[in-house]
């Protein structure tokens, strides 16, 4: 029958963060992961994952490693607060404003709370199926804003980064679906005329690649990096320091940058 008070609630990120530096400090200075158990959570899309898991997955098991991986879903492109209240170890993701605030906020000489380090860089093409008719001409920017569209929104928010690159040129798109991961967006554009975005690195690992025809996007974007985000308060955390230096090196081995 206790509830905190409205001041305990607005306190307790900063306390638990304090908590959490605590601890830190104590912490064992070394880690084995051959010999310690340690579970960790890695906050990704399902595109992430599937290229991400099976290379890092089978290292940690040729290398006989304790350790257990735990994939909670990617819900945003500002992980922040996941990290912050400790509901993730680390997001690996495109996050192109938030990367851009914490690389602004370097320059400036200001500390923020969130680390990030790029691990590989891709693109977004235009997806549909190969017997689709715009497969089988060039894919001009009238053709794109004529046809119907599925967008992946890891919110369920109804614009995406297509839809912001169209209203500034003046254009817009016909939205037919919005679902929240790239595998379904894959099997549905694999069998309806819907056309979708998806990243190119994603692509080989769809189940669906040899049905679909890949087009270069007749709208501007920018490249897609994916960062591996951390919290601060695990700089020097011996188990944390380990995992990505895991994630890091099997992704850049799977996705060169």
């Amino acid at each position: 029958g206790v509830k905190p008070t409205a001041r305990a609630e607005a306190l307790w990120p900063v306390v638990q963060q304090a908590l959490h530096a605590l601890r830190s400090e104590f912490a064992p200075e070394h880690y084995d992961p051959l010999t310690q158990d340690h579970t960790f959570l890695l906050a990704m899309a399902d595109a992430t994952s599937a290229v991400l898991l099976p290379p890092l997955l089978r290292e940690l098991g040729r290398s006989r490693a304790r350790a257990t991986v735990r994939v909670i879903p990617l819900a945003t492109r500002d992980p922040s607060d996941t990290l912050e209240r400790a509901q993730a170890d680390m997001a690996v993701g495109h996050f192109p404003d938030l990367v851009m605030r914490l690389e602004r906020a370097q320059r400036a000489g200001e500390h923020l709370p969130l680390r990030a380090e790029c691990l590989y860089r891709s693109e977004y093409v235009c997806v549909m199926r190969r017997e689709h008719p715009l497969a089988q001409q060039p894919l001009t920017l009238e053709a794109y804003c004529a046809a119907e569209h599925l967008l992946v929104s890891f919110s369920g928010r109804g614009q995406g980064l297509v839809d912001d690159a169209l209203a500034a040129m003046g254009r817009s798109r016909r939205l037919a679906l919005t679902v929240n991961q790239f595998f379904t967006a894959g099997q549905v554009v694999a069998q309806t005329d819907l056309l979708t975005v998806l990243p190119r690195s994603f692509l080989p690992v769809t189940g669906v690649a040899e049905g679909l025809a890949v087009r270069d996007l007749p709208v501007p974007l920018a490249p897609l990096q994916v960062h591996l985000l951390w919290h601060r308060r695990h700089d020097r955390d011996p188990a944390h320091l380990w995992m990505r230096e895991q994630v890091a090196v099997q992704a850049r081995a799977t996705m060169p940058t």
